[in-house]
């Protein structure tokens, strides 16, 4: 049951993505047919590979990760803090950092990793984008070998299914509907493109991101019946 794990066992997480490059004229022609070829069902007749190179960051293989955003509860007593802080620069820093966390920080049996939509997304494209870098797995992104209820892997949205899988909940939904305020500056997941690329405004994502992150703490929160958390006990460092 939810309940029974240590809320101080788990590290909630949110990445963000984009295209590896600005736009689809500057890939090698070889990864522009690849593209072409990938989204063909998603693209149908709508928009060509290059109108649709925007959205190209949700695939780890045609995109990058800028942001990887972290999250942790500390107790002293009955004070609780949830502690936030953030990866960004070069992916590569980025993948090492976060892994350096995994293995020093996060690495005993008992410690899991929770995302919204994470099996689905963020933890399978953090491996993927790790393995392209040549960055050998932490073991909590490392499945090989494991059986289901061995993976160290919790998924919010997963959760609110029950066993329901036709449909899909987006994290403000879930948030809406289960009485979770949500902060009236967000960007939306759909700008983080135009914000990397045109705006070149890395901090803007990061305070998205890490808001998300807690948006994914206060779910489990609510799941666990327990109290949200307040701004006084959010710390970004």
């Amino acid at each position: 049951m939810l309940q029974r794990i240590n809320l101080e066992h788990i590290l909630f997480l949110d990445i963000e993505t984009v295209p590896q490059l600005p736009t689809f004229n500057e890939l090698d022609g070889a990864t522009q047919t690849l593209y072409e070829q990938k989204t063909k069902y998603q693209r149908k007749e709508d928009f060509t590979a290059e109108e649709f190179y925007d959205r190209a960051g949700i695939w780890a293989e045609f995109g990058k990760i800028v942001c990887i955003s972290v999250g942790y509860f500390t107790f002293k007593g009955e004070r609780r803090k949830f502690r936030v802080t953030s990866f960004h620069g070069a992916e590569i820093s980025i993948l090492k950092e976060f892994k350096n966390l995994l293995e020093t920080h996060f690495n005993r049996p008992q410690h899991v990793l929770c995302a919204h939509n994470g099996k689905e997304f963020d933890f399978p494209y953090i491996a993927r984008r790790m393995i392209i870098h040549k960055i050998p797995l932490p073991s909590k992104l490392n499945l090989f070998g494991k059986k289901p209820w061995e993976v160290p892997h919790l998924d919010t949205l997963e959760l609110w299914k029950f066993g329901d899988y036709k449909t899909f909940t987006s994290l403000k939904l879930m948030a809406h509907v289960l009485g979770i305020p949500s902060p009236k500056d967000d960007i939306d997941g759909s700008q983080v493109y135009d914000v990397y690329y045109k705006e070149k405004d890395i901090d803007r994502i990061v305070t998205y991101c890490e808001k998300d992150t807690v948006t994914v703490a206060q779910i489990v929160l609510r799941l666990r019946n327990e109290s949200l958390l307040t701004e006084d006990e959010v710390l970004s460092i």
